[in-house]
C-alpha cells in the first residue's frame, strides 16, 4: 500500500528526485513529516498547491491520500 508523491519545479530540485513512494494512507501532517524540512517549509507557503488523485485541494491540510493515489506538489506558476 503506497502513495506516490510527485515533486514539480523547484520542489523537485529540493527533493533531488521527481517522485517518491511512501506508505499509504497519507495526510497533511504525514506529508510534512515525510519530506525534507526544506520542502515542508515550502509547503506551508500558501502559493504552493497540492493535488491528490488529480484534483487540486482547496485546503491542502485536508489531504487524505489512499493507496494508489498520486500527490503532486505544485509550485506557483510563473511566466509571461
Amino acid at each position: 500500500m503506497s502513495v506516490r508523491i510527485v515533486f514539480l519545479g523547484p520542489l523537485r530540485d529540493l527533493a533531488g528526485t521527481v517522485e517518491r513512494e511512501v506508505p499509504a494512507p497519507l495526510d497533511w501532517d504525514g506529508l510534512l513529516g515525510i519530506v525534507e524540512p526544506a520542502i515542508a517549509a515550502q509547503l506551508l507557503d500558501e502559493r504552493i498547491n497540492v493535488a491528490c488523485a488529480g484534483r487540486v485541494l482547496g485546503d491542502k491540510s485536508m489531504l487524505a491520500a489512499k493507496d494508489g493515489d498520486e500527490v503532486a506538489l505544485l509550485p506557483p506558476v510563473s511566466g509571461g
